[in-house]
């Protein structure tokens, strides 16, 4: 992360440094505290997916595919968590949305 300053200068001739924390998502800044760079788009903190039958957090979760059972096709782990690696207590495990038995 880079910060990102600007000099603005006051009517009395003094300067004043102003400098905020930015990052780049391809060939935009964005603020961290307040977006993320998900799929090379700047995104709200907020922003959900769908993962199978659950909903993840693009900033902070990864929808990864897992084929051990055919009825559990997904699991959300933490982003930066190696998707190769087999769920842990902190991950949900997920349906595939085609295996959902409907009554």
């Amino acid at each position: 992360m880079t910060p990102q300053c600007d000099v603005l200068v006051s009517p009395t001739g003094s300067h004043l440094m102003l400098c905020q924390s930015h990052t780049r998502c391809g060939d935009k800044f964005y603020d961290p505290q307040q977006h993320c760079c998900y799929d090379d788009a700047v995104v709200p903190l907020g922003r959900t997916r769908k993962c199978g039958n659950c909903t993840f957090r693009v900033c902070f979760e990864q929808c990864c595919p897992w084929s051990l059972r055919p009825q559990e096709a997904f699991v959300v782990k933490v982003k930066g968590q190696k998707c190769a690696l087999a769920p842990s207590l902190d991950d949900r495990v997920c349906s595939s949305v085609s295996w959902q038995r409907t009554r």
